[in-house]
């Protein structure tokens, strides 16, 4: 048999979804799951969206623009003029998903070898796309005590070495939750330029604030030639399936690179582009009932997991993830005994091992990121499953006996 690969052998699996096979084994059982393990909306897509995919007239689905559809771009570069950000449509470049935007920018910015700094814990693919890009990560750790705040400036300037090249966040937060505010983000700013960095910023969530004003590295004018942003439809507009995202840059030299990348796959989801389109009609009219949906369950789920003993929690001000705290050695296999070996009323709870989300693994391992996709009620019938399950001590019992390792929750 022909050798594999090294690179896809030690790329990491993803803990949204390596516990699948657990899942599928507990509803064959007749076990209903709460899914809050991934970011996946239960809310309707737009439905002039839907409609518009109904009405398409073509009787081809043929390639597009390796850049994504004129229109398109237009729509987009219009819609950031809600939070005072002023683009062209040239400076939109439409990808397939948010996932290709990340490795359009990783390709774009560094060599082989070069570094990247990342406050930690963030997007667990974030890692996999960096090792396939052959870029190392250096992770800055952030701390639940505090929700995940940006650490000091001063931190990041320690951490800046000669092959480093860029700055990377998520803001607001996946898997955090969190929020940096415009203070902390200009303070940033003055470290890109002192250093003439790359600032990556996944903005996917800007539409779900709750404490706070959303600010775009967008919005500072002097970082134009250092700033990539990265976007996407699927959780904003509930599109997850139509694979929409966009590359948003105004530095000239990435903008003959990105195309050259488009190229190599042709071009991004026809169907999904007429979607994406027809999302950005009455844009606030559709989300400002999400936005209070996503608010009710944020309050519910803190109001539930802060009367639960032993967990550690606070309030996300952004997104609809929570990094939490449990009282357990190891949350990893707690996961996985809670699709395995418990129930509650014929139902169980999914969640996403929180270690996943870190690059220096040792950290997180008592946490769970939780997204709060479900409805209030589905929600409280969720948390009523875990709470049963950290109080009635039958984990308790399994931990004291049960040798705890990652490892062999690999299915």
């Amino acid at each position: 048999m022909p050798k594999i690969s090294t690179r896809g052998q030690i790329l990491p699996s993803s803990p949204i979804r390596n516990l699948m096979p657990y899942a599928r084994a507990a509803k064959k059982k007749g076990i209903h799951i709460h899914h809050l393990n991934i970011g996946q909306p239960d809310i309707q897509t737009p439905p002039q969206a839907l409609e518009a995919i109904r009405k398409m007239d073509s009787k081809i689905v043929a390639y597009g623009p390796s850049e994504g559809q004129y229109s398109l771009r237009e729509t987009v570069a219009n819609y950031y003029q809600k939070f005072q950000i002023h683009i062209k449509p040239e400076d939109v470049f439409v990808t397939t998903g948010a996932s290709e935007a990340i490795l359009f920018a990783l390709f774009s910015c560094f060599e082989q070898g070069d570094e990247i700094i990342i406050p930690e814990p963030f997007y667990a693919n974030y890692i996999g796309f960096s090792q396939i890009s052959d870029i190392n990560i250096r992770a800055i750790s952030t701390d639940i005590s505090n929700g995940f705040q940006l650490p000091p400036v001063e931190e990041f300037e320690a951490m800046i070495g000669p092959k480093t090249r860029a700055i990377f966040l998520c803001n607001p937060g996946n898997p955090t939750g969190q929020l940096y505010d415009e203070t902390a983000l200009a303070k940033l700013a003055e470290l890109i330029l002192k250093h003439d960095l790359f600032l990556i910023v996944d903005e996917v969530y800007r539409e779900f604030c709750y404490d706070g004003k959303f600010k775009s590295v967008l919005n500072f004018p002097e970082l134009k030639n250092h700033v990539v942003v990265l976007d996407s439809i699927s959780k904003v507009f509930s599109s997850c399936g139509a694979r929409i995202g966009y590359l948003v840059t105004q530095n000239p030299e990435l903008q003959k690179i990105v195309p050259k990348l488009a190229q190599m796959r042709l071009c991004p989801p026809a169907l999904g582009q007429i979607l994406a389109e027809a999302c950005n009609s009455n844009v606030d009219q559709y989300l400002d009932p999400v936005k209070a949906k996503y608010d009710a369950r944020r309050q519910k789920l803190h109001e539930r997991l802060s009367t639960i003993p032993g967990v550690q929690c606070y309030m996300p001000r952004a997104a609809f993830y929570n990094m939490v705290g449990l009282p357990v050695e190891d949350a990893a296999h707690f996961c996985r005994w809670m699709l395995s070996d418990f129930s509650y009323r014929g139902e169980t709870v999914m969640m996403a091992p929180g270690n996943g989300f870190y690059f220096n693994r040792e950290l997180g391992k008592n946490q769970v990121r939780i997204a709060f996709v479900l409805g209030v009620e589905k929600l409280d019938r969720a948390m009523d499953c875990l709470e049963h399950a950290l109080l009635s001590g039958s984990y308790a019992k399994v931990e004291t006996t049960t040798s705890l390792s990652v490892d062999k929750l690999m299915p």
